[in-house]
């Protein structure tokens, strides 16, 4: 397993490990506001998810998926969707050494090229901030036993 697959399955891995957690809430703890962030889990949890949708449909040369459920369940869904697809793009530029190929953000006004690499590097370090968020949220609604959330964490899930 190189770097790059141990960076996208922790990434989506810990992500549903949160919104596993997530599924025990009421709707009011995934909908109270907080000064922090997007404010609340369930905006947070969104604004990644679609992050990693929009980005790497863009980087894959695909149309965005227009998916809004902002349910636990729906949020897993589209996040598997998303992985699958950021993992798929992902792989095709590390087999070809692309890092340095640019692709069409065409939602920046005017379009703009981004490379393969930064756009990449972007999605996981982009949900690494917000997983942190999260786990604050999750604190303050009185969620305990919280994951760690790190690598070695995901590298030794199956050996728990």
């Amino acid at each position: 397993m190189d770097l790059l697959d141990r960076l996208l399955g922790h990434d989506a891995w810990t992500t549903r490990q949160l919104l596993d957690l997530c599924g025990s809430l009421t709707e009011k703890q995934l909908d109270q506001e907080y000064d922090i962030g997007h404010r609340s889990l369930r905006a947070t949890l969104t604004h990644l998810i679609k992050n990693m949708e929009v980005w790497s449909a863009l980087m894959a040369n695909q149309d965005i998926d227009p998916r809004t459920d902002t349910s636990v369940s729906g949020l897993i869904g589209r996040l598997e969707v998303a992985a699958a697809r950021l993992q798929s793009v992902s792989r095709e530029v590390s087999n070809r050494n692309g890092w340095d190929e640019t692709w069409v953000d065409r939602l920046d006004n005017p379009p703009r090229q981004k490379t393969f690499g930064a756009g990449i590097a972007h999605l996981v370090t982009h949900s690494m901030h917000h997983r942190a968020q999260i786990l604050y949220l999750l604190r303050r609604v009185g969620v305990t036993n919280l994951p760690e959330g790190d690598v070695f964490s995901w590298e030794h899930r199956d050996k728990a």
